[in-house]
This record gives C-alpha cells, sequence and structure tokens, in this order.
C-alpha cells in the first residue's frame, strides 16, 4: 500500500496519513483535495497562472471493475491497461468497445503493479516498492528483461525519446529507456506552489498529463521546466447511478495522437470515458 506523509506548512491545507485508499480522507470539496496537493515554493521563478479547463463526456465504454487502474494508454487501435494491487496486478490489452480482455498477463503475488509506457516495440510496467521494471514485446506481452530503480514507481509515459516518471511526489525523473538511467529530473510547481502526488502519466502532443492522486484534477505540465500549463477539473465526472462502493480515486488518462482523443477512468470503476475539453 502506498504510504505519504506530508509536513504541514502555513497558508495551505496539509494532510498526513497512510494506507492506499487515501481518498477516504474527508476533505472538503474539490478546492480542499486540490489544496492538499499543493505546497509552498521558495522558487523565485515565475509560475503562469495555469489555464483551468472543464469537460465533457462525448462517449462511455465497460470498464472492469476489478482493475485497480494504474496505468492507461492507447496503442495502434488498442487499449493497454496496468493494474495494482498485491496479487492481482496485470498488464492488459483490452477491446475498448467490450472491456473483454484480449490479453494478459499476471505480476504474480508479489508485485503490486503501477503505470504503463510504450517505447518502440516494448511496453514498460513499473512496480511500487518492489524497484521492478517489467519490459515485455508489446505484441504478445513476452518478457524481454527486468529494470531494477531505486524509490517508489507510481505512473510512466514516453514522449518517443525518453521516459518519465512519477513517484508520487512533486518530482517528475526522466530516464532513458535503455539503461533506466535517470537523465534529468524537474519539480512540477503552478504558480501557488509545488504539485504533489503526482500519479499516472501520459504523453500527449508536446505536453505531460498527470492524475493527482486524491483529487479529481488532471495537470497539464510543460516537460522542459515543470509548470503547470492546464488543470482539467474532473468533478462530476460519474453520474450517480455509475458509482459503486468499490470505487477508489480516479486514475487513468489515454489519449490516440492520431485523433486527438482522450479517455479517463478510475480505479475499480465501471466505466471508461472519452471527454473532449473546454477552457473556462
Amino acid at each position: 500500500m502506498k504510504r505519504v506523509f506530508i509536513v504541514a506548512l502555513p497558508l495551505f491545507v496539509f494532510f498526513g496519513c497512510s494506507g492506499r485508499n487515501l481518498n477516504k480522507i474527508a476533505l472538503e470539496g474539490a478546492a480542499g483535495r486540490q489544496a492538499a496537493a499543493v505546497s509552498q515554493t521558495t522558487k523565485s521563478e515565475k509560475v503562469a497562472t495555469p489555464v483551468r479547463y472543464d469537460f465533457k463526456v462525448v462517449a462511455e465504454y465497460p470498464h472492469a471493475t476489478s482493475s485497480y487502474t494504474q496505468g492507461l494508454l492507447w496503442h495502434d487501435g488498442f487499449l493497454y491497461e496496468g493494474t495494482g494491487q498485491y496479487g492481482q496486478s496485470m498488464l492488459k490489452c483490452v477491446h475498448m468497445k467490450t472491456g473483454i480482455d484480449l490479453r494478459a498477463i499476471s505480476l504474480g503475488q508479489s508485485l503490486f503493479g503501477e503505470g504503463i509506457a510504450v517505447h518502440g516495440d516494448n511496453i514498460y510496467q513499473l512496480t511500487w516498492q518492489e524497484g521492478q521494471c517489467k519490459v515485455y514485446q508489446i505484441s504478445d506481452f513476452r518478457p524481454i528483461r527486468t529494470i531494477r530503480y531505486d524509490g517508489e514507481g507510481w505512473g510512466l509515459a514516453s514522449d518517443g525519446q525518453y521516459l518519465y516518471m512519477s513517484d508520487g511526489t512533486d518530482k517528475i525523473v526522466v530516464r532513458d529507456p535503455e539503461t533506466f538511467r535517470a537523465v534529468r529530473e524537474f519539480t512540477v510547481r503552478t504558480d501557488r506552489g509545488n504539485v504533489q502526488y503526482l500519479n499516472e502519466l501520459e504523453w500527449v502532443d508536446g505536453e505531460l498529463w498527470a492524475n493527482v492522486y486524491t483529487t479529481n484534477m488532471i495537470v497539464r505540465i510543460n516537460p522542459e521546466n515543470g509548470h503547470v500549463v492546464g488543470i482539467i477539473e474532473l468533478e462530476g465526472l460519474q453520474k450517480r447511478a455509475d458509482k459503486l462502493p468499490t470505487d477508489d480515486v480516479l486514475n487513468g488518462i489515454a489519449y490516440d495522437a492520431a485523433t486527438g482523443r482522450i479517455w479517463v477512468t478510475g480505479k475499480n470503476w465501471n466505466k471508461l470515458y472519452e471527454i473532449e475539453l473546454n477552457a473556462k
């Protein structure tokens, strides 16, 4: 289970807790959750106020409620999903319109699956605290190798040249896909401060998008300097009838570069949502 410790600072709301289900913490509305994810920064660099976006649902698709979604992506006409929880973590290729698994491989009992990314002919899958990145051939999920790394793994994305990795903090590490060596890192921040709990990642048209764990918010990040250029507010995405007692937090972003389509979902949700964005 993920464990997060936050040190209280003035002017912002903070909390400290342990456990994977941090969404159970009672925070007062979306504004409270957002404030909890933002900490003060001592950076003197000027950061512009990010553009805020709301959304429109244009289509809904079935999503397996057994899938504790950790990574999501679209590649060559298929949806790929990495799931978590010990004994339940998998890498799957999913038929989007039916939600049926076309191909799947288990990570076993001892690994907690996290973010995924396609790079070249391979698909990479992080693990949470085990320090292992599994690399598979994307065509048949044949295991290629296991890469070791230090620290926690949360989200992963590729820009075609490098891999971008989150660990639940305000940092993104840029890695060489062959060696997994850290090439550089940057801090993600808005004009209000650093953004904590960066989780699932997706490369979208030159930007890095990140779910912010425990919130209904996605931040759009300039990967050159870490500045948040946009905030997507997804409060109210689920209809009341679609909410289940087993639901966990919003997590999972997939993008089709050929069409511009965007899909989002959550951990153990019963729906995958195709959305369009509108600047406020």
